[in-house]
């Protein structure tokens, strides 16, 4: 495991626990992101590994994992059984949605979101074509769009739009997600947008100087929920907000709570070394 989890990515992970709904007097949901780090079979055939992996997927009720690597197929759906065996109050409480696998030439990652199904359920998804004219294959790893259902909170329905930038071109990436929002404006009637993920968006991935070109940032409609200084790491000598997310829609930035975000740092939390993370 690579990371934090962001509730909101796992390098510590950064369980980016988003709440929605405390404003609106609905109920609140836990919304994290996790880039596990090479998730495939070799993980799945350790039980010490896997123990670690359920236990964070269960905090939330919404988790986005990232670097699914995942040759056979088999070792994700594997995963999800054990999740439901474990840690199910009901018969398959956790259902996912997963993308094609994606990349450049031979490597390829899938994006997969894990949900409880009895408190949001899946409207649409769309895999983002990447096909703009004279900005074609911007991303390394395009987005792969969900649209939620969450009857119980204030806000009822929102979209999230996952990302997984390759680090040397993560400024251009995470530019180019203006471009993504602007295509789901187009396709589906939500207002209420969360843009989250692993953007390596933070020391010399993306300088400084480099913000101001950057439309998701420049534009004030758009609330980046995670700061410049947040540390979503678990590598002692690394202190870096590689993982963020970005809010948009008026009710959906007054249905979160900012101080609901955190990063759980699950080494600290679950006594584990650095190696182990």
């Amino acid at each position: 495991m690579s990371g934090s989890v962001s509730v909101w990515r796992v390098v510590s992970w950064m369980v980016l626990g988003m709440v929605l709904g405390l404003s609106g007097g609905g109920s609140a949901l836990k919304i994290c992101t996790f880039n596990i780090q090479s998730f495939g079979e070799k993980k799945i055939e350790k039980p010490e590994v896997v123990d670690v992996i359920l236990a964070l997927i269960a905090r939330c009720d919404i988790m986005l994992v990232m670097e699914i690597k995942d040759l056979s197929a088999k070792a994700f759906p594997q995963l999800m059984t054990q999740l439901n065996s474990d840690y199910s109050s009901r018969k398959n409480e956790y259902n996912y949605v997963i993308s094609d696998r994606l990349g450049r030439k031979s490597y390829k990652e899938q994006y997969a979101f894990i949900y409880r199904q009895r408190l949001v359920s899946v409207k649409e998804v769309y895999q983002y074509p990447d096909t703009q004219p004279g900005d074609e294959d911007a991303f390394s790893r395009e987005p792969f769009i969900v649209w939620f259902s969450s009857p119980k909170t204030a806000v009822q329905d929102f979209v999230i739009i996952p990302i997984h930038t390759t680090p040397e071109t993560s400024v251009r990436e995470i530019n180019e997600l203006y471009d993504v929002f602007q295509d789901v404006k187009q396709r589906w009637t939500s207002k209420n947008v969360i843009i989250m993920g692993d953007f390596n968006a933070a020391c010399g991935y993306v300088p400084k100087k480099q913000w101001s070109s950057i439309r998701l940032r420049s534009d004030s409609s758009f609330l980046w929920l995670t700061g410049d200084t947040i540390d979503t790491t678990v590598k002692e000598s690394t202190d870096c907000a590689y993982d963020r997310v970005v809010l948009h829609g008026d009710k959906m930035i007054q249905a979160v709570n900012p101080t609901s975000l955190d990063v759980f740092d699950f080494r600290r939390a679950y006594g584990l070394t650095e190696l182990q993370v």
